[in-house]
């Protein structure tokens, strides 16, 4: 199978993830966050155009598995399984998330965020996520810190999420990995 930098529908994000990986850097160190000791499960796109998702998709295909298509929050979201890894920082990313737009319209079309498994109960993620990161950092202008519970039509996992974003990048935390969020959507078929 073909390398995902070597397809062609990819190259701009070929060509945007030094951008990410540097303003992720950014991000954490200005919310105090180690990464380096942390398990960040999967890494994911943001379009404004239906037309970007659709060649995304057409790409990913060519040098990947779709291993999951579900509808989360009125818009499908796919994802993929790559041989060959994405690499930021110390990850080595093989599971690619690729929602469609939705109402909220990204000023930026490429990579948008990593997803940080903080394995332990649902009801204690915003605490756990929250002890990781410095009370200054998270003050600064600029940033925002949003708490979320979105669900897959079939998912029986609650998966809440606690989510750091400066606007352009943005690191979450979830108490579940992506495959057990995926296995428990084909446990309810």
């Amino acid at each position: 199978m073909v390398n995902w930098q070597d397809v062609e529908e990819l190259q701009d994000l070929v060509a945007d993830l030094p951008r990410f990986a540097r303003a992720l850097a950014q991000l954490a160190g200005r919310v105090g966050l180690d990464m380096s000791a942390l398990n960040a499960d999967h890494i994911s796109l943001r379009c404004h155009q239906n037309a970007t998702a659709e060649r995304w998709r057409r790409g990913f295909l060519r040098c990947g598995d779709l291993f999951s298509e579900s509808t989360i929050g009125g818009r499908p979201i796919c994802l993929f399984r790559l041989p060959e890894p994405v690499c930021v920082a110390h990850w080595r990313f093989t599971l690619i998330e690729l929602p469609w737009p939705g109402e909220k319209l990204y000023p930026h079309e490429g990579w948008e965020h990593i997803e940080i498994v903080l394995p332990g109960t649902p009801q204690t993620l915003n605490a756990r996520a929250l002890a990781l990161l410095s009370d200054e950092g998270l003050s600064q202008p600029g940033l925002s810190v949003k708490t979320r519970s979105p669900k897959g039509e079939k998912e029986r996992l609650p998966n809440p999420t606690l989510a750091v974003t400066d606007g352009s990048v943005t690191i979450k935390f979830h108490p579940y990995a992506l495959e057990e969020v995926v296995a428990s959507e084909r446990a309810s078929l």
